[in-house]
C-alpha cells in the first residue's frame, strides 16, 4: 500500500497578485482553483495541491526549486512564454533527461523536465 508519509503534500507561494498568478498557471498548465477569501486560493494540478497567498512582503529568490514534469518540453516552453512566463534556461540535458527553467509573473523560478529527448 502506498503511503503519503514523508512525501511532499502541499506547496505554498506568496504572490503579488492572485488573479494574475491564477491566470498564468491556468493558461500555462491547466491548474484549477478554490478561493478562500480575497487573499488566498488553493490550486490543484490534478495530483498535488498548493496555495497562493497574496502578500506585499515576499521574496521569490532563494527558495527550493519546484520542478514540474512534462511530456513535450518544446510545446510547454511555448505555452509558458505565451502565458507570460520568462525562460531563464532553455532546454538542456542533465542526467536522467532534459529540462528548462522559467520565471513566473511573480519572479518564482520553476523548472519542467522530461525523460525523453527533444
Amino acid at each position: 500500500m502506498k503511503t503519503k508519509d514523508r512525501t511532499i503534500n502541499y506547496i505554498e507561494f506568496q504572490v503579488r497578485d492572485i488573479a494574475a498568478t491564477k491566470a498564468f498557471y491556468a493558461e500555462a498548465f491547466g491548474w484549477t482553483y478554490t478561493d478562500y477569501g480575497p487573499g488566498y486560493c488553493q490550486f490543484t494540478d490534478g495530483q498535488m495541491k498548493g496555495g497562493f497567498e497574496q502578500s506585499d512582503d515576499f521574496s521569490p529568490k532563494g527558495g527550493a526549486l519546484v520542478v514540474l514534469y512534462g511530456d513535450d518540453l518544446v510545446a510547454l516552453r511555448e505555452t509558458v512564454k505565451k502565458a507570460g512566463g520568462q525562460i531563464t534556461q532553455d532546454i538542456f540535458d542533465f542526467p536522467g533527461g532534459q529540462r528548462f527553467h522559467f520565471v513566473d509573473p511573480n519572479g518564482y523560478e520553476l523548472a519542467i523536465w522530461c525523460q525523453t529527448t527533444v
